[in-house]
Order: structure tokens, then C-alpha cells, then sequence
């Protein structure tokens, strides 16, 4: 590759361009893929209302509506 962008051919440019994209777009992917709670555990509490939950949504039953949630917590 040339020295300065000045002296590099379009083709020499966009290859430059490309790698540097690809590469950006490679860390940002990475950043969005990480999870933040990795080798955390879940407390027994929280672990038992997630799988009653499950089981709920299994057999059917559904929480309360968003706008009901919206009208008690008065965000609205």
C-alpha cells in the first residue's frame, strides 16, 4: 500500500475503507453480543418466580394489559 491516501489507487482507498468498516462493524457486533450478566447467578428467589412464570405462559394465562400496568403506576 502507498504512503499517504494521496499517493494510494481508488482500488488500494476502498480496500483500506472496507477493512476499516469491516472492522468497526465487527466490534460493535461483539459489544451487542456480549452479555453484561455472563458467570452471574440467579438468586433461588428469582429462579422460581421465572419458571412459575414459564409454566403459566405454557398453560395459557397472560399477565395483566401494559395499559392496565400504565393506569396503576399512573404514567399517564
Amino acid at each position: 500500500m502507498s504512503g499517504t491516501v494521496a499517493q494510494m489507487s481508488s482500488d488500494e482507498l476502498r480496500k483500506m475503507i472496507e477493512s476499516i468498516v469491516k472492522n468497526v462493524i465487527r466490534q460493535e457486533l461483539k459489544l451487542l453480543s456480549d452479555d453484561p450478566d455472563s458467570g452471574l447467578e440467579l438468586r433461588d428467589e428469582i429462579s422460581e418466580q421465572l419458571k412459575y412464570q414459564t409454566e403459566l405462559v405454557a398453560n395459557g394465562e397472560r399477565g395483566r394489559s401494559l395499559d392496565d400496568v400504565i393506569r396503576e403506576l399512573e404514567l399517564q
